[in-house]
């Protein structure tokens, strides 16, 4: 039986995922025994000091599981992780629901694992109106109001309660920015507590934002639980999943998955996802329809 190397890659700033892309692709394999190198990706968090130890006991954790040798690789953002995974050099991908829908479409993956956060608690974005509008019952009701996104490329904080306004509302998702089509003017404040303050403050009469973000503004003592009232909200916004390349041996992947589902060590999942009682579960196909959706209704051109 060959060698089998398992390479954690940590999407950081680097060099050595973009250089995996120029190569070809060596890993087709139709057993397990024949793949000479495998790649995946742990879960980043650049500002926690305890993310990077964690994530060595999380190799170390694989290494005596899997019985394979894991080599860690620094790496680049998702647009090359995914063109990584095309060119069959790297293997499983930590991606966000946006990059999902385009792993999919350009590298043919297949969901992995996702954490219990998403069932337990539902990620989602709700409209916000300040506490002492009354009259702002419904997101018909936000029509000429000023109005705060986050960013264009926010999937929470634009491109999600984009999608719901344009289809809940019958509107022109090219126009929709537009002073006076929908709303009086429309602004990015940048990040999702910007405009909760903002509506707060009275910058903004209403805003798109993450739901979880009040509950952790309300805890860090900036602001009151009933200082703004929520008057819509998206559907349910999927998780971040790990991916797998679809071409693997499926006894490869079947080992990779029942790893990451029996993954039992609790400091690591409270270092990296804030909680002991995380644990990954089987992501689903479906669960990503919600992405492909707003991509349509956005009329959001796709590259590969």
């Amino acid at each position: 039986m060959k060698k089998i190397k398992l390479a954690v890659l940590a999407l950081l700033c680097g060099t050595a995922l973009a250089a995996m892309t120029g190569c070809g692709n060596d890993q087709s394999a139709t057993a397990a025994d024949e793949v000479d190198k495998l790649t995946i990706v742990q879960m980043p968090d650049e500002t926690n000091p305890d993310a990077g130890s964690k994530n060595d006991q999380f190799r170390k954790d694989m290494e005596k599981e899997l019985g394979i040798e894991i080599e860690e690789l620094e790496g680049a953002e998702y647009s090359v992780g995914i063109e990584a995974m095309k060119a069959g050099k790297l293997d499983v991908l930590l991606v966000t629901p946006m990059s999902y829908y385009q792993a999919k479409k350009v590298a043919g993956v297949e969901p992995l694992v996702t954490t219990t956060s998403m069932v337990e608690k539902p990620y989602r974005t709700v409209f916000i109106v300040n506490k002492d509008d009354k009259e702002t019952q419904s997101l018909e009701d936000l029509k000429g109001k000023t109005f705060a996104f986050v960013d264009p490329a926010s999937s929470s904080g634009y491109m999600f309660p984009k999608s719901k306004l344009v289809n809940e509302l019958d509107l022109d998702p090219d126009q929709l920015e537009n002073p006076d089509y929908f709303f009086k003017t429309v602004a990015y404040s940048g990040k999702h507590d910007s405009s909760i303050m903002g509506v707060i403050k009275g910058d903004y009469e209403a805003a798109a934002v993450a739901e979880q973000i009040i509950p952790q503004l309300v805890e860090a003592g900036m602001m009151k639980e009933d200082d703004v009232r929520i008057v819509g909200e998206t559907d349910v916004i999927p998780n971040a999943c790990f991916v797998i390349r679809a071409d693997l041996p499926q006894e490869m992947k079947d080992k990779i998955k029942d790893f990451y589902l029996n993954y039992e060590n609790g400091d690591y999942f409270e270092t990296l996802y804030g909680s002991k009682d995380v644990r990954f579960v089987e992501a689903k196909d479906e669960d990503y329809d919600v992405v492909k959706e707003m991509v349509e209704t956005l009329n959001i051109e796709e590259t590969e």
